[in-house]
Protein backbone atom coordinates (compact mmCIF):
# COMPACT_ATOMS: atom_id res chain seq x y z
CA UNK A 1 0.00 0.00 0.00
CA UNK A 2 2.64 2.46 1.11
CA UNK A 3 5.39 1.57 -1.52
CA UNK A 4 7.13 4.70 -1.75
CA UNK A 5 5.11 6.54 0.86
CA UNK A 6 8.14 8.75 3.24
CA UNK A 7 5.20 11.03 4.67
CA UNK A 8 3.17 10.00 7.98
CA UNK A 9 3.80 7.57 10.33
CA UNK A 10 3.99 3.85 11.19
CA UNK A 11 2.82 2.12 14.25
CA UNK A 12 5.50 -0.66 15.82
CA UNK A 13 3.35 -3.14 15.00
CA UNK A 14 2.92 -2.06 11.40
CA UNK A 15 6.57 -1.55 11.09
CA UNK A 16 7.96 -4.60 12.98
CA UNK A 17 4.57 -6.96 11.17
CA UNK A 18 5.94 -5.33 7.75
CA UNK A 19 10.15 -6.90 8.30
CA UNK A 20 8.88 -10.11 9.15
CA UNK A 21 6.76 -10.68 5.90
CA UNK A 22 9.92 -9.48 4.30
CA UNK A 23 12.01 -11.70 6.50
CA UNK A 24 9.88 -14.47 5.37
CA UNK A 25 9.46 -13.99 1.80
CA UNK A 26 13.44 -14.01 1.79
CA UNK A 27 13.38 -17.14 3.69
CA UNK A 28 11.20 -18.71 0.44
CA UNK A 29 12.98 -17.24 -1.89
CA UNK A 30 16.26 -18.84 -0.68
CA UNK A 31 14.46 -22.05 -0.55
CA UNK A 32 13.34 -21.47 -4.22
CA UNK A 33 17.00 -20.38 -5.57
CA UNK A 34 18.73 -23.20 -3.86
CA UNK A 35 16.17 -25.78 -5.63
CA UNK A 36 16.66 -24.07 -8.88
CA UNK A 37 19.88 -22.35 -9.30
CA UNK A 38 18.79 -18.86 -10.53
CA UNK A 39 21.10 -16.70 -7.90
CA UNK A 40 19.83 -13.10 -9.86
CA UNK A 41 15.85 -13.72 -8.40
CA UNK A 42 17.90 -12.66 -4.85
CA UNK A 43 18.93 -9.45 -6.68
CA UNK A 44 15.82 -8.81 -8.14
CA UNK A 45 14.28 -9.56 -4.25
CA UNK A 46 16.41 -6.71 -2.71
CA UNK A 47 16.38 -4.37 -5.41
CA UNK A 48 12.27 -4.65 -5.34
CA UNK A 49 12.53 -3.95 -1.34
CA UNK A 50 15.09 -1.18 -0.99
CA UNK A 51 12.99 1.48 -1.30
CA UNK A 52 9.86 0.21 0.50
CA UNK A 53 12.37 -0.69 3.44
CA UNK A 54 13.69 2.56 3.63
CA UNK A 55 10.04 4.31 3.26
CA UNK A 56 8.89 1.97 6.27
CA UNK A 57 12.00 2.60 8.21
CA UNK A 58 11.40 6.48 7.51
CA UNK A 59 7.99 6.31 8.90
CA UNK A 60 8.86 4.15 11.94
CA UNK A 61 11.76 7.07 13.02
CA UNK A 62 8.64 9.91 12.27
CA UNK A 63 6.32 7.80 14.83
CA UNK A 64 8.95 8.39 17.32
CA UNK A 65 9.15 12.12 16.68
CA UNK A 66 12.64 12.02 14.66
CA UNK A 67 13.68 12.81 11.13
CA UNK A 68 14.08 9.82 8.52
CA UNK A 69 17.52 11.50 8.34
CA UNK A 70 18.40 9.12 11.27
CA UNK A 71 18.42 6.50 9.27
CA UNK A 72 21.41 7.53 7.81
CA UNK A 73 23.12 6.25 11.35
CA UNK A 74 23.11 2.65 9.73
CA UNK A 75 26.44 3.84 8.02
CA UNK A 76 28.41 4.60 10.66
CA UNK A 77 29.69 1.45 13.15
CA UNK A 78 27.49 0.59 15.86
CA UNK A 79 25.11 3.32 14.38
CA UNK A 80 22.21 0.37 13.50
CA UNK A 81 21.87 0.00 17.11
CA UNK A 82 20.57 3.05 18.03
CA UNK A 83 18.20 3.19 15.03
CA UNK A 84 17.36 -0.03 16.27
CA UNK A 85 16.96 1.17 19.34
CA UNK A 86 14.71 3.86 17.89
CA UNK A 87 13.13 1.02 16.47
CA UNK A 88 11.28 -0.67 19.12
CA UNK A 89 10.45 2.93 21.01
CA UNK A 90 6.77 3.12 21.76
CA UNK A 91 4.69 5.82 19.50
CA UNK A 92 4.45 9.25 20.57
CA UNK A 93 0.80 9.04 22.13
CA UNK A 94 0.41 13.20 20.57
CA UNK A 95 0.25 14.41 17.25
CA UNK A 96 4.10 15.39 15.82
CA UNK A 97 5.25 17.72 12.74
CA UNK A 98 4.96 14.54 11.22
CA UNK A 99 1.10 13.99 11.31
CA UNK A 100 -1.23 12.24 13.71
CA UNK A 101 -0.36 9.13 15.43
CA UNK A 102 -1.09 5.75 13.32
CA UNK A 103 -3.30 3.42 14.14
CA UNK A 104 -2.17 -0.07 15.51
Amino acid sequence: QKYATFSGRASRSEYWWFVLAQFLAGMVLGLIVAVIRLEFLIYIFQLALIVPSIAAGVRRLHDTGRSGWWLLLVIVPFGGLVVLYFFVLPSSPESNQFGEPAAT
